[in-house]
């Protein structure tokens, strides 16, 4: 349904070491990093694919301001890698808003953990278990 997301951070270099270890539990690595009219940016992915990128904040009108407020989502191959993901946000800098679990009232499958990034973004990972959790 999305093919990428982007985001506008306060501190790129603070936000790239945040997301580059919490990433790659979930399998992800920096695919490609540089300037884009003027913007500094780092694109993470998994595959072939750059899914999930970070942009300094530009001056250009749409790029000028932080994103802060919104939801993103990264799927897990397993409850252990978004125990994973969770210890390295938290390790480097991201505030718990829901440590590792079963989350019943989205679905006895639904295992996931949630962090507020560097900018007040709440991230998450999330496995969908093919079976229901304890």
């Amino acid at each position: 349904m999305i093919d990428h997301v982007e985001i506008r951070v306060s501190d790129l270099a603070s936000s790239r070491a945040l997301y580059e270890a919490a990433l790659a539990q979930l399998g992800f690595v920096v695919m490609s990093e540089g300037e884009f009219e003027g913007d500094s940016y780092v694109l993470f992915g998994r595959g072939d694919c750059d899914d999930f990128g970070l942009h300094s904040v530009g001056s250009t009108p749409g790029r000028d301001r932080v994103t802060t407020g919104a939801h993103i989502a990264f799927t897990a191959d397993d409850a252990d890698a978004v125990r994973r993901w969770h210890e390295a946000a938290v390790a480097h800098g991201a505030t718990d808003n829901g440590g590792p679990g079963v989350r019943p009232e989205y679905s006895g499958n639904y295992y996931a953990a949630f962090v507020l990034d560097l900018d007040g973004n709440n991230v998450e990972a999330v496995f969908h278990s093919p079976q229901p959790l304890d």
